[in-house]
């Protein structure tokens, strides 16, 4: 079984249809003890940074990530990813879980060029780092993912598996540590692509 983290934040229904499509069993819950009792974890998230951390922590799920990220794969997508790191800088500072060393940043500033829109809204192809990582196992590089961000990864390239440029930014796209995952682009809404790293989760 797989679990989604339900801690109140961002509406689940698309991944959740994603992961039945392509035959993974899951469920969304926010009992600690049920994600114990998961195979394989996901981390969602939408929004602010520092409210969904709050979120997260009020539940004490916090907690039940870092320990079961310890036994078990655990992807995190786009604010899940971004929660994965070591802080964030989006409106003020904010601790993150320190699965993966780093932190996020605002995009504003980084891109060399003030005409690019920011949020980075739209499909990036997909450029490899690391041509190990299972995850993308079913992937080519140059495939397009869809993404919705306003802040990004930094300070993680050592974990950095793929980026997407957007302007004179290599924006990271796909973290791997340990047991440990990341996306900073929506798998659910990156069409086949995305079916394809949502699958290759599922069988890790």
């Amino acid at each position: 079984m797989l679990a989604i983290v339900d801690y109140g934040v961002g509406n689940l229904f698309s991944l959740v249809s994603s992961l039945k499509s392509v035959g993974a069993e899951c469920c969304v819950s926010g009992d600690a003890d049920e994600l114990r009792r998961a195979d394989r974890i996901i981390l969602p998230g939408v929004g602010a940074f520092g409210d969904a951390r709050q979120k997260l922590t009020e539940r004490g799920l916090d907690r039940v990530v870092r320990e079961e990220a310890a036994k078990k794969p655990l992807l995190g997508i786009c604010l899940g990813m971004q929660m994965l790191l070591s802080k964030s800088f989006e409106y003020g500072e904010h601790e993150g879980l320190g699965l993966i060393p780093g932190s996020v940043l605002p995009l504003k500033g980084a891109l060399g060029d003030p005409a690019l829109k920011i949020p980075h809204m739209g499909w990036n192809a997909l450029r490899f780092l690391k041509t190990d990582d299972p995850l993308l196992s079913d992937v080519s590089e140059g495939e397009y993912v869809y993404y919705v961000h306003s802040y990004y990864a930094a300070d993680c390239a050592g974990d950095t598996s793929a980026v997407s440029d957007y302007g004179a930014l290599a924006v990271t796209g796909v973290v791997h540590r340990g047991n440990v995952w990341g996306t900073q682009f929506h798998p659910e809404k990156s069409g086949d692509t995305g079916l394809r790293i949502l699958r290759a989760f599922a069988g890790l």
